[in-house]
């Protein structure tokens, strides 16, 4: 099982790279992320690898870190999503997104991503809500239940302004949740984001 490869990049094609290690060249599906973070052939690179087995193919899935590779994983486990899937998926988000995608159980971040609609984003945030805590090691992961919508509430819309500033979306949401909190859930909206915005300027 190969599970990582060092050698020359010496072409990308869409979605896919090829890397040439002593003499032998790899076919690796990688996602646009992956791939943007790859020099221009020929150069030297190290990818991460997660090996598929078919009857009828081997297939390999490149990573530049292991944080992509465990959250393609993870999708991989989910019905209804396969590799092609989860690249898409982790070509639209990254996996601090990814993150704050569970932490606010939000479908319509998912749904970003061309061929993922309302049923499948549900279905991913439900059989993962358990998983990803554990996986990622995020003692202050707290994840929404998919049955509560978040849009319309202040925390989202805090965010919303906050990400309209050009603020880091991960970054934002633990100072939106610490405002909140201290605060308390019927602070205005402009405090939030006034308070908010005193935090992220330090």
């Amino acid at each position: 099982m190969i599970a990582f490869l060092r050698g020359l990049i010496i072409r990308h094609e869409t979605g896919s790279c090829i890397i040439d290690v002593n003499g032998v060249g790899y076919l690796v599906s990688a996602s646009s992320r992956t791939l943007s973070h790859l020099p221009s052939p020929p150069e030297k690179a190290s990818l991460l690898i997660e090996t598929m087995v078919r009857e009828d193919a081997i297939l390999l899935y490149g990573f530049i870190e292991n944080n992509e590779r465990e959250w393609f994983r993870q999708l991989t486990s989910v019905q209804g999503v396969g590799a092609k899937m989860a690249l898409g998926i982790l070509s639209t988000l990254t996996p601090d997104e990814l993150e704050t995608t569970f932490m606010l159980s939000d479908k319509a971040l998912l749904m970003r991503t061309p061929g993922v609609g309302n049923r499948l984003a549900e279905r991913i945030l439900t059989e993962l809500r358990d998983k990803v805590s554990k996986t990622f090691g995020k003692d202050n992961l707290t994840i929404a239940s998919p049955t509560i919508s978040p849009i319309h509430n202040t925390e989202t819309d805090a965010l919303i302004a906050l990400t309209g500033l050009g603020f880091q979306r991960t970054e934002a949401i633990r100072v939106v949740q610490r405002v909140i909190n201290a605060l308390g859930p019927e602070a205005p909206l402009d405090t939030v984001i006034r308070d908010s915005l005193k935090e992220l300027a330090q």
